[in-house]
């Protein structure tokens, strides 16, 4: 989908992912212990800052250490995967970083 997008950058055309990089709301909501929210944005920065990899990394992120555990259901990791595909390569930045209720979160930005 993001790749269909792609030229609408060329436009002028911001687009624009909202999502958390981690979304477990049981623990967000203090009913549960946030787990590997730190591992797994680790590795979620890793994966986006590597342009050659990035692909990659996001088709198997169910991989990723605890991705289940911080992505139970993936529709708040899912706009992180259409803008990456929109950005068609180029170099990610990390916009944002900060521990929000006690789980590591990240933002990033293409072009």
């Amino acid at each position: 989908m993001g790749r269909l997008l792609a030229p609408l950058r060329k436009e002028g055309v911001l687009i624009v992912g909202s999502g958390m990089s981690y979304h477990d709301v049981g623990a967000l909501m203090g009913r549960k212990e946030v787990a590997g929210a730190a591992e797994f944005d680790t590795w979620l920065s890793e994966s986006m800052l590597d342009m050659k990899g990035r692909e990659t990394h996001l088709a198997n992120w169910a991989d990723a250490p605890f991705a289940r555990a911080c992505h139970p259901r993936e529709e708040h990791l899912l706009p992180l995967h259409i803008v990456a595909g929109a950005a068609m390569g180029e170099k990610a930045e990390r916009s944002y970083h900060e521990n929000v209720m006690g789980a590591a979160i990240s933002a990033f930005k293409f072009g």
